[in-house]
């Protein structure tokens, strides 16, 4: 029988170096040792500079912080002075501890206060994946000990200090007690915090009086109270989220199908009511627009509570303006027309200034959803798209005195667009076409430019709702696609701007409390060119051509005219009207407007050109009453030049010249008449 003693040496030695199982057993060893050694180094460094637990409440004053406009008057202060009631455990009904655990933490009863899960996702993400945000998987305890103890500023020695205080935590309270000083603690919005004071402030009540669905709205506010707030412009998002909490509440087995079924029914219905909101505040939208930006980069806590000083771009003379003309706009649009809202966005195109911003007729109109800003809302803009995708041909041979037809069209699948009166116009300029709004010619246009070409240079122009080309098809010209009047104004202002791109900001300056500059808006070094020169004044020479106009405006051009400011104008109208645009510029200023009724709900014949651009005009002219009159800069390339309207060449005199402007690479090169063209380039 062989020896067994060669076997037992092989298991023994199996690497060459004479590697056994006994050192590695040590090198295990040691290595459990020393990271012992450093999780407990780790845990005594950070824990002596720690709060004690059992000494739960010894922090700062909170500080209010202030957005000014940029004269230094106030807009809105975000009170430092907590509003803050606290309750006993037996006063917090269960339904709004169920839905806090539902929504937050759903592994609240079963953990030792930290998700190791989360912890290890978050060191993923900010070290592998080189996220900037320290990303959390943050437990209840976490939250809480956050907000209590610890400072705002995200940093990881913050993150190591939350772990080790949660943990602390757990070993010296119950899970209830916990629970109960979280929903006194955790800020709900505005100077709310606690489940109390935020039951009194939304709805008017004791806490311990709230109904299953409003317990529910309430704990969807932690997460982000600026962005989920009921004022705020996202109040379907905070539906959303409640809708959902039900959903988890009932598959956690806290309540039944039937309740939930029942909770949910004054949210679909938005049939939920909610306290009025009061508060000093001017220019509402804006101010919520501007939280809501901050709140995503510094935090709804620094926010609310660090005494920060922001001073923003809004200009009160033009917003006053604004509000005027928007609430007195909407008021006729109503009895005319029957659309309730309008919106408005003027922005400075050679910095990016927001400088007035009016997101609805009235913000405190909760039965119109006065609440949501339109300007920042997706809506489909008609026509007012057209500058866009012809800006894109013009890259091509194409340029304004170039020859479309305006004739029906069979484009495939039985698209066969009409223009607006429903007759056709035969051989046309794009000065012509886009000048006029002529459908036929603007498909066609999109057609030779190509979807993703327009597509890319939309995205380049600063809009970023437009990702889904197989939705669209050819009728992206025509307003397919939905768009944001913030951002369709700031693409106007690129052509303003002669084709340079200024991100539009509504923030100057921000201060933190000991004065410290956290951030300042500087003039751009580097021009951001996303649009060439010369087709910026191509654009800006056919939209301020009140001839080009005749034939889709007719004696309705007037309203653009104007000799003190030459007005570079575009309208849109969208099917059933739905929505009415204006969109205007002069080199120092663009407005943009938008009219309709929140709910999609259809106008009676609401034009862009007679809804939207009365309040346009109107504003405008206010606006630059008293200013120089400023001409578009015409780029020292921009060539004159006579060509054949029938073959796109160059003229050899006859009837059918035309004289236009074009780009260098857009000059024709063959001389001649009518030859039979291409039917490529229809």
């Amino acid at each position: 029988m062989p020896s067994k003693a060669p076997l037992a040496k092989k298991r023994k030695r199996f690497f060459r170096g004479g590697i056994t199982w006994k050192t590695i057993s040590k090198a295990a060893l040691i290595c459990f040792l020393v990271f012992l050694f450093g999780v407990a180094f780790v845990f005594a460094w950070f824990s002596k500079d720690l709060p004690t637990p059992g000494n739960i409440k010894k922090r700062q004053a909170a500080q209010s912080s202030t957005i000014l406009d940029r004269n230094g008057n106030v807009l809105y202060q975000l009170s430092g002075d907590e509003r803050r009631t606290v309750i006993k455990s037996e006063d917090i009904p269960e339904n709004v501890k169920n839905a806090t655990v539902a929504l937050e933490d759903k592994d609240f009863y079963h953990h030792f206060g930290v998700d190791f899960r989360g912890v290890a996702r978050a060191v993923y993400y900010n070290f592998f994946k080189k996220r900037l945000n320290i990303q959390g998987g943050s437990t209840i305890t976490q939250q809480f000990v956050k907000n209590a103890l610890l400072s705002p500023k995200r940093t990881y020695t913050r993150k190591i200090k939350e772990l080790i205080l949660s943990i602390e935590i757990e070993a010296m309270y119950s899970k209830d007690e916990i629970l109960t000083m979280y929903l006194n603690e955790i800020p709900y919005g505005s100077n709310a915090y606690g489940v109390q004071a935020a039951s009194e402030m939304y709805f008017g009540k004791n806490a311990k009086d709230l109904t299953l669905t409003e317990s529910a709205i309430l704990s969807s506010l932690p997460q982000s109270p600026t962005y989920y707030s009921p004022y705020g412009s996202h109040r379907d998002a905070l539906y959303f989220r409640s809708l959902h909490c039900l959903d988890e509440m009932q598959k956690l087995g806290y309540i039944t199908e039937q309740e939930k079924l029942d909770a949910q029914s004054p949210i679909k219905n938005k049939q939920v009511a909610f306290s009025k909101f009061k508060a000093n505040i001017k220019a509402p939208h804006f101010v919520f627009y501007v939280r809501e930006k901050l709140a995503a980069k510094y935090g709804d806590r620094l926010l609310e509570e660090g005494g920060l000083k922001i001073t923003t771009t809004l200009d009160p003379g033009k917003q006053a303006m604004a509000e005027d003309e928007v609430v007195k706009g909407a008021a006729k649009n109503w009895a005319r027309f029957g659309g309730y809202n309008a919106s408005l966005v003027a922005i400075d195109p050679k910095t990016g200034d927001v400088l007035a911003m009016v997101g609805g007729r009235d913000y405190f109109d909760m039965d119109h959803d006065g609440n949501v800003n339109v300007a920042t809302r997706p809506r489909q803009p008609g026509s007012a798209f057209k500058p866009v995708v012809y800006a894109t041909l013009f890259k091509d041979k194409w340029g304004p005195g170039y020859r479309l037809f305006d004739l029906e069209t069979d484009f495939g699948g039985g698209y066969k667009p009409k223009d607006n009166d429903g007759r056709t116009q035969g051989p046309v300029t794009i000065r012509e076409a886009l000048g006029s709004s002529l459908n036929i010619p603007a498909v066609k246009a999109l057609s030779l430019a190509g979807m993703d070409k327009v597509l890319e240079q939309a995205k380049n122009m600063g809009i970023t709702t437009l990702n889904e080309p197989e939705r669209y098809g050819l009728s992206l010209v025509l307003g397919g696609g939905e768009v944001k009047l913030s951002e369709l104004t700031g693409a106007y202002a690129i052509f303003a701007n002669n084709g340079i791109k200024e991100d539009a900001s509504p923030i100057l300056k921000i201060e933190d409390s000991s004065g410290r500059i956290l951030e300042e808006k500087q003039p751009s070094k580097n021009k951001n060119k996303v649009v060439d020169e010369n087709i910026a004044y191509e654009i800006s020479s056919i939209l301020s051509d009140n001839n080009a106009k005749i034939r889709g405006y007719g004696s309705v051009r007037t309203i653009f005219d104007n000799p003190d400011h030459p007005y570079a104008v575009k309208t849109g109208t969208t099917s059933d009207f739905r929505d009415g645009w204006t969109i205007g510029y002069t080199p120092s200023l663009v407005g943009g407007v938008w009219v309709g009724n929140n709910d999609n709900s259809a106008m009676n014949t609401g034009y862009g050109s007679l809804a939207a651009s009365p309040i346009w005009r109107a504003f405008m002219d206010r606006a630059l009453e008293n200013t120089p009159r400023e001409e578009f800069n015409r780029p020292a390339s921009i060539q004159d030049g006579t060509i054949d309207k029938l073959s796109n060449r160059i003229s050899s005199g006859g009837g059918n010249s035309v004289k236009d402007i074009f780009a260098p690479w857009q000059m024709p090169t063959e001389k001649g008449g009518y030859t039979k063209v291409k039917r490529s380039e229809e």
